[in-house]
């Protein structure tokens, strides 16, 4: 039975040399030959060094330039990438797209952890923001004002007011978190980010948010973050009446 089982699963499948070759340079840079910035050997050194063609050795370059290992530029020899939170984001991006257009029920998932994510980096900022922060968000309230008629840079302002309380926290993950989150809802859902006729709303929830961070209160800061999340305040209500 088992002898059965065991010709009837599928076959091994040969490794093939740009497996390799990227097993070769990972292991360089896991063990610290080539580090952030370093600049990798040329194309016909690998080949040279591995006894390989140049297909293996560009395929196996794109692969970790997929990864956000390394950085390709034209007419440049490759090198390590440097470390960075906002770069290691980006590369699950295209993961993330398809989990949104295809299962509404992580599409829901992403929603609360956003709701969560922000709710607590709302209380964090209202513990640590600076008078110059304070400004920071005040001048970006401002700027989206009189962006309202301009749904596209009112939106990406929308996103630089919620990056910028994740970058008062201090904690570099926060800001590229909250970024990616806010630039995956905005390119794949937007009507999670923005809804036509409610731009007055989103601005007066900004100023509550600012406003609570600004006298040091982490409750009401936090749940200032949560009704502008879920629209479960009274300006939303007072709004949709006005429609």
């Amino acid at each position: 039975m088992k002898e059965r089982m065991l010709m009837e699963s599928a076959p091994i499948q040969r490794r093939k040399l740009s497996d390799d070759v990227f097993d070769r340079v990972l292991d360089m840079i896991k063990d610290g030959t080539l580090k952030p910035g370093d600049s990798l050997p040329s194309e016909r050194n690998l080949m040279e060094t591995l006894g390989v063609g140049r297909p293996a050795v560009r395929e196996a370059l794109q692969a970790l330039a997929r990864m956000g290992l390394i950085e390709i530029k034209h007419g440049e020899r490759a090198r390590v990438s440097e470390p960075s939170f906002g770069h290691m984001v980006e590369q699950i991006g295209e993961t993330m797209r398809h989990l949104l257009v295809h299962s509404p029920a992580n599409l829901e998932h992403l929603k609360d952890a956003r709701a969560t994510l922000e709710r607590e980096i709302a209380r964090i900022a209202a513990r640590r923001r600076t008078e110059a922060d304070v400004k920071r968000l005040r001048a970006l309230i401002e700027e989206q004002e009189a962006a309202a008629s301009e749904p596209v840079r009112f939106r990406a302002l929308d996103g630089r007011f919620h990056r910028e309380i994740a970058a008062i926290s201090g904690n570099p993950i926060w800001p590229a978190v909250s970024e990616a989150v806010f630039g995956w809802l905005n390119h794949f859902h937007v009507d999670l980010v923005a809804v036509p006729g409610l731009e007055q709303l989103t601005i007066a929830e900004h100023r509550q948010i600012a406003d609570a961070i600004e006298r040091r209160d982490p409750d009401a800061a936090g749940q200032a973050m949560t009704d502008h999340l879920t629209r479960a305040n009274e300006l939303y209500r007072r709004a949709h009446l006005a429609q």
